[in-house]
């Protein structure tokens, strides 16, 4: 099958979060699968800085128009990595900045000329380079494929086979603009109504490919069926419910190279299901980067890597504050977020400077370290329409404590003591109340050595790569191409 990954971000080239790591995790595995796979992205500045050097132009010069005035824009070869094939779309004027999306001051006012042009030329650009079977767009982002090739596109004979499936990452980020966007898209005016992109009097990128994609896909099952409530759905609920039919959780799946307890030149010694002892050094050695060296081995470590926001829970942690100084328990933080998330827990680790270490940054080599060193992986969501780091956690004998939404959910399985079944922790109301008792119930099973040795080892023998994941897309894009024809 041909198929064609558009999105904003894309590991290695670019990648703020999980949508860069699904997009070029799940490229490389359909591609080891026999498909033939090409990613588009924009030519950011972080990306040609990436490349290095000259880089060969696969197309010159194509034209996007807009309601007054015409962009150009090349096509840069990235080469082929893992038998994928990349390709840049080049317009510096919109792509050559600082930040992917914003700065300083906010989110860029272009965005919808920035991202509208991405869309409109890689359908011409595949023209050109090769036309798939199926686009597979990603985000808000990219959300404007889907609207061209249903509207502007949908009589073009060399396109109108395509099929389209569009993943939701997160149901947070919509790419909202003025309603007069759409004729600055050129696109039609009835394209701008409830069965289209508006959205409460505004136009709105995710709406519009919601609405115009064959399929419809999200990272997990359980957020699959949040998104469908007014509580997750971000006001798009009803369009969640209204095409439930053609919507999919699919978990997504991870780097299992990458993350390899028994291989990272990240950690200060190495260790498998069948041999923890390398556990150990590494929980002295992330103790030591954090200035935590008096912490005594009968303490557990709780360590957290994430954005410090209110949708991360954080806002229970410091509520939390006073009772899990009673704990018997350290933490560890890493990350950056949220000003004021920020300035508090700095001020809870000034006070606390003996079981209490953050650090504002993020970096790969200490998120390692965190993550192979801790005892515990604490990730209080508000909503989490898949995670991450609990994978990377349980792969590390880490044990997670988390609340039970979205993909935290579908991939940590309650403890049971009688049969010895179950990876980890979960509680179900957003409080710091049931927070603090589903570790109290994880620092308790801590105390009988054999269990908790049992527990980590559960999570380590969980199987999260992403070959499941790339055949359930390929059902997902077989039915596409049926709706197509």
């Amino acid at each position: 099958m041909r198929l064609a990954m558009v999105g904003s971000e894309c590991v290695p080239f670019v990648s703020t979060g999980g949508l860069g790591e699904v997009v070029g995790g799940l490229s490389a595995a359909l591609a080891r699968a026999g498909h033939e796979v090409t990613v588009y992205l924009p030519y950011y500045r972080t990306v040609r800085e990436h490349l290095g050097g000259e880089n060969q132009v696969l197309v010159r010069s194509v034209t996007v128009p807009f309601e007054h005035y015409n962009r150009y824009v090349a096509v840069v070869d990235g080469g082929v990595l893992e038998d994928v094939k990349y390709r840049f779309i080049d317009c510096p004027e919109l792509f050559d900045r600082n930040g992917l999306y914003g700065n300083e001051g906010g989110e860029y006012q272009d965005n919808w000329e920035r991202f509208g042009l991405f869309c409109r030329a890689v359908l011409e650009v595949s023209k050109q380079v090769g036309i798939p079977e199926v686009f597979h767009v990603h985000d808000w982002q990219a959300a404007m494929l889907p609207v061209y090739l249903g509207t502007i596109y949908a009589t073009d004979p060399a396109l109108r086979r395509v099929a389209t499936v569009q993943t939701l990452h997160n149901a947070g980020y919509q790419g909202v603009f003025p309603a007069e966007t759409t004729q600055r898209l050129l696109l039609p005016w009835d394209v701008y109504s409830q069965h289209g992109v508006e959205h409460y009097g505004r136009f709105n990128f995710l709406k519009g490919g919601l609405m115009y994609s064959d399929k419809l896909t999200t990272v997990s099952r359980r957020y699959a069926e949040e998104i469908q409530t007014p509580e997750y759905g971000e006001s798009l609920d009803g369009v969640f419910r209204w095409r439930a039919g053609d919507l999919r959780g699919i978990l997504n799946g991870t780097d299992m190279g990458q993350w390899d307890p028994e291989r990272d030149p990240n950690l200060a010694a190495h260790f498998s299901a069948h041999d923890l002892g390398g556990k150990v050094e590494c929980r002295a050695d992330l103790l030591h980067a954090f200035g935590l060296d008096g912490v005594p081995a009968s303490t557990a470590v709780v360590g957290m890597v994430s954005r410090l926001t209110h949708q991360k829970g954080f806002e229970l942690l410091l509520q939390a504050e006073e009772t899990l100084a009673e704990r018997d328990l350290a933490m560890v933080i890493l990350g950056t977020g949220e000003p004021y998330y920020e300035k508090r827990v700095m001020e809870w680790a000034a006070r606390r400077s003996d079981r209490i270490a953050v650090r504002l940054a993020y970096d790969e080599t200490i998120a390692h370290k965190v993550t192979a060193g801790s005892d515990m992986a604490l990730m209080p969501s508000l909503y989490e329409p898949c995670g991450l780091n609990q994978i990377y956690a349980m792969r590390y004998g880490t044990v997670p404590v988390v609340r039970a939404t979205g993909g935290l959910d579908d991939t940590v399985h309650e403890w049971v003591a009688a049969s010895r079944l179950g990876t980890g922790f979960k509680f179900k109301e957003f409080t710091a109340a049931a927070m603090v008792e589903a570790m109290d119930q994880a620092l308790t099973v801590r105390r009988d050595q054999e269990a908790w040795a049992a527990l980590m080892r559960n999570g380590m023998a969980q199987e999260f790569g992403w070959a499941r994941p790339a055949e359930e897309y390929v059902a997902v894009y077989e039915e596409a191409l049926r709706r197509k024809a």
